[in-house]
């Protein structure tokens, strides 16, 4: 709603709607316009949060209410993006439209859809509230389900353990054990980005399925003949390693989203840059590195590299 004021004999229009209805308004009326077609992102929270000059919160209020208008929806990998309301003809877009149960969901349904939010939008997407709207019921009666956040967390945690379960008969030797769960763990971490920061080593999650990890770890350690706390010292060093390095998922997921570009787009985008700074001579070790035309700059590349020594190196 709008009003009228005197200031200084001049008549001046105001908005009394609170700031997140008139975000919500400028995207709609984007929407409607056409200016943001259906599969075209949307701002996300952060984006939002700058220009607008809102706190999170508000942001996160914002898309909320897009979504409860089903004038957007979240697409894992993604980000928020404009709903296709004559219906996606992509299946898989289809698929992973989030859609409020018909009753009351399950448990297991309302951590599934918390870890689509988390995987599309980062860990601060998910709230008790939004959860809450998505599925359309008062945001008390959750806590029939869950005890709160931190709970919730927990179980998204050993939802997506439990995605990779470890075989039952593990290879020979400790090396290759330790390779193998170390390489589950990172395809863990590489499909949720939000994953390694909600992780902690001195504050562990008592999830089930991740559990299993440890004690596989363990037992790979056991034939070495080493005392209880040295095998926990290697085991939490290799974990320290993969999910260290599984930081930079999340990390390069909250630049693509704010920025609005992959990490090679950004790269092109700073190549003169790069260019004028390596010619200037004073590095000459890294325009070595930056004159290799196949060299891989990625999470992907420096794991597999640094995987195998790192475990020479700390083997008995």
């Amino acid at each position: 709603m709008n009003v009228q004021q005197e200031d200084s004999g001049v008549l001046v229009r105001v908005s009394t709607e609170p700031p997140f209805r008139q975000i919500v308004g400028q995207i709609r009326a984007q929407i409607d316009g056409g200016q943001l077609r259906p599969g075209d992102r949307v701002p996300s929270a952060r984006q939002i949060t700058a220009e607008w000059g809102v706190a999170l919160a508000t942001a996160t209020k914002v898309l909320a209410a897009l979504r409860a208008e089903g004038l957007v929806e979240a697409v894992r990998g993604v980000g928020t993006v404009v709903t296709d309301r004559d219906g996606p003809a992509d299946p898989v877009r289809r698929e992973r439209r989030p859609r409020p149960a018909a009753a009351e969901p399950t448990r297991e349904q309302l951590v599934r859809h918390a870890l689509m939010l988390a995987d599309a939008e980062g860990l601060e997407a998910v709230s008790m509230r939004r959860l809450a709207t998505e599925f359309g019921l008062a945001t008390m009666s959750l806590y029939r389900f869950v005890r709160g956040k931190d709970d919730l967390v927990r179980l998204m945690i050993d939802a997506a353990f439990a995605e990779a379960p470890l075989p039952a008969v593990p290879p020979k030797g400790v090396h290759a054990q330790l390779t193998l769960v170390s390489r589950q763990l990172w395809g863990i971490f590489r499909r949720h980005h939000w994953l390694a920061p909600a992780m902690s080593i001195t504050r562990p999650e008592f999830a089930p399925h991740g559990i299993k990890y440890t004690e596989f770890a363990l037992a790979a350690l056991a034939p070495l003949g080493l005392s209880v706390t040295e095998m926990m010292h290697l085991h939490l060093s290799v974990f320290a390693f993969v999910r260290g390095l599984a930081m930079g998922f999340a990390t390069e997921a909250q630049a693509a989203q704010h920025t609005g570009m992959s990490s090679d787009e950004w790269m092109e985008r700073q190549g003169q840059a790069f260019d004028d700074l390596l010619g200037s001579g004073r590095f000459p070790m890294v325009a070595r590195i930056a004159a290799i035309p196949d060299f891989e700059l990625g999470l992907d590349a420096v794991f597999d590299y640094g995987l195998p020594r790192f475990l020479d190196g700390i083997l008995p």
